[in-house]
């Protein structure tokens, strides 16, 4: 499934800068957190994993950012999104090395391999384990070059675009029969966040699904824009609405967080049922 947001490349240079902020929480009620999320950044020599705060050029490198939601009992749900997270820091930079010396792909061929090799590998741990049975994870990723933020996704994280100029669009499809029912405009997305049903997914990387098909498609972004990537303990606690004041506007009493803290400290205060993580991606000059 691919959808391309961008209608022409972007309007930066590789001088141009990325800063960005993770954070993440157990949430009210939960013991564990099955949340984890992911920060880094490669060039043709190595591979560098980032701090949850930090800020870099995009001169000479690329930066991936992604959010995994872990599902599964005993400990699996928490081992499934650490493996998502894992093989992207292990099997993104290799499969893009490969490619630049020759073996010439697109990226949604390259964001598909990556999560077929994920999916295979939490299927294998899954059947060969007794303990791992029945875990999966959702997978929300954004690639980001000095002309395109490349996105893949699966399962009920998010990924949210906040234009220079205003306004606030959920990029991703969330994939799950409740997702659906909102995007056919069935219910509304108030409705969503209390529906019963909110949390059975349709597709995911797990045993469970025998075949995926990820989401993925291409933002042309420019200075000013920022990019919010979460798990749905997020939005959950949190309207689009508020998101967008949150990052745009942020209340005096908590200036002084960096924005994903800001997110989710205000998501588990107006919810915390479930975990909830949130990574922001800024781009200023």
């Amino acid at each position: 499934m691919e959808n391309t947001e961008g209608k022409k490349p972007a309007k930066v240079s590789s001088h141009s800068t990325l800063h960005w902020s993770g954070m993440t929480d157990v949430g009210r009620f939960r013991k564990k957190n099955e949340d984890a999320f992911l920060a880094l950044t490669f060039d043709s020599k190595e591979v560098i994993r980032l701090g949850k705060n930090g800020q870099s050029t995009l001169e000479g490198h690329d930066f991936v950012f992604a959010v995994s939601d872990g599902m599964g009992g005993h400990n699996a749900g928490e081992f499934a999104s650490r493996v998502a997270v894992d093989k992207i820091a292990e099997l993104f930079p290799r499969t893009f090395q490969l490619d630049a010396i020759g073996f010439r792909r697109g990226s949604s061929d390259l964001l598909d391999e990556l999560f077929m090799s994920i999916h295979r590998e939490i299927v294998y741990l899954g059947q060969a384990y007794e303990e791992c049975a029945g875990m999966g994870a959702t997978l929300s990723l954004c690639w980001f070059r000095p002309d395109w933020m490349y996105f893949c996704h699966i399962g009920d994280s998010r990924v949210y675009y906040l234009p220079k100029d205003g306004g606030i669009k959920q990029v991703t499809e969330d994939h799950s029969h409740v997702g659906w029912l909102v995007r056919t405009g069935k219910i509304t997305p108030m409705q969503a966040r209390f529906h019963p049903a909110r949390n059975q997914l349709n597709q995911a990387l797990s045993a469970s699904n025998g075949k995926i098909d990820p989401q993925h498609g291409a933002i042309g972004y420019e200075v000013g824009d920022r990019f919010l990537i979460c798990s749905d303990g997020l939005y959950e606690g949190i309207s689009d609405r508020n998101l967008e004041y949150l990052i745009r506007e942020r209340p005096e009493h908590l200036e002084n967080l960096e924005i994903a803290e800001t997110l989710v400290q205000e998501s588990v205060k107006e919810s915390g049922k479930d975990n909830t993580t949130a990574v922001v991606i800024e781009v200023v000059e």
